[in-house]
């Protein structure tokens, strides 16, 4: 029998990777996107620096997978906050929080990009003329969405004139083995080859509860803006490095 080489690797367990080889392409997600005002200075306070926030909004995603290489059908949700990389001027969202139900999908998002990923039930069902999409922990409801069925048709250019979610900033942490820090990053990924089908808009509701365990009511509702249904393909690719904290001349 060949043995495993740990030197090319690319995930355990060798033999059943959890983590797959990328690029890792999206075919058909189904997404309901949710905007809403918050408060500047509670988002700021989510946001690591170099970061700022880019205004006041807070977008929500709950997004249905529907045929993805490697995972499968799963289901994510994600909250992000607009904002600028200062020293660049680059414009992208951090999403301080993301809920999901594959394992895969949570290892890898957190072990490559360093995204902030814990396990959860995010849901999108059609009830009658409404879309609703929820996010369970622990067996409560951090998040209800709702919008209406498909009364607005949209375009991918006027969704994302108004919304910038094509790169994403992370805060990617990995303690070493025997103490102290392996890496600690400010990273950046872009979604790739984009291809949407179909854009519908309107008006969205945004109800958030307490959880300690998953603390979105750290982003509170103050307005509620408008939403949009989508559905798209997409790839993942490898990510970058934007600002290593380890390398900051005031570190040593």
């Amino acid at each position: 029998m060949t043995r495993i080489d740990p030197e090319t690797t690319f995930s355990t367990p060798a033999d059943a990777p959890l983590v797959p080889r990328f690029p890792i392409r999206f075919r058909n997600v189904e997404i309901l996107t949710a905007v809403y005002r918050t408060d500047p200075e509670r988002a700021r306070a989510l946001l690591p620096a170099p970061l700022e926030p880019a205004g006041d909004l807070v977008i929500v995603h709950i997004y249905r997978m529907n045929d993805t290489d490697a995972f499968g059908v799963y289901n994510e949700s994600a909250f992000q906050i607009p904002a600028i990389y200062t020293p660049t001027g680059e414009r992208g969202v951090y999403a301080p929080y993301l809920f999901l139900d594959s394992d895969g999908g949570v290892a890898a998002g957190r072990e490559l990009y360093g995204q902030p990923k814990k396990s959860g039930l995010p849901a999108m069902e059609v009830r009658q003329d409404l879309i609703v999409g929820r996010v369970e922990r622990n067996g409560i409801d951090i998040v209800t969405l709702t919008m209406p069925y498909k009364t607005r048709a949209s375009t991918p250019e006027a969704m994302r004139a108004r919304l910038d979610f094509v790169t994403n900033f992370n805060l990617k942490v990995i303690p070493a083995t025997a103490g102290g820090d392996a890496v600690r990053e400010l990273t950046a990924r872009e979604l790739l080859d984009l291809n949407v089908h179909e854009v519908w808009e309107g008006p969205v509701t945004v109800e958030l509860r307490p959880n300690a365990q998953a603390p979105v009511y750290r982003l509170p509702v103050v307005e509620m803006l408008d939403g949009f249904y989508w559905r798209c393909d997409f790839t993942l690719g490898f990510g970058r490095v934007l600002h290593d904290y380890l390398n900051r001349p005031d570190r040593g």
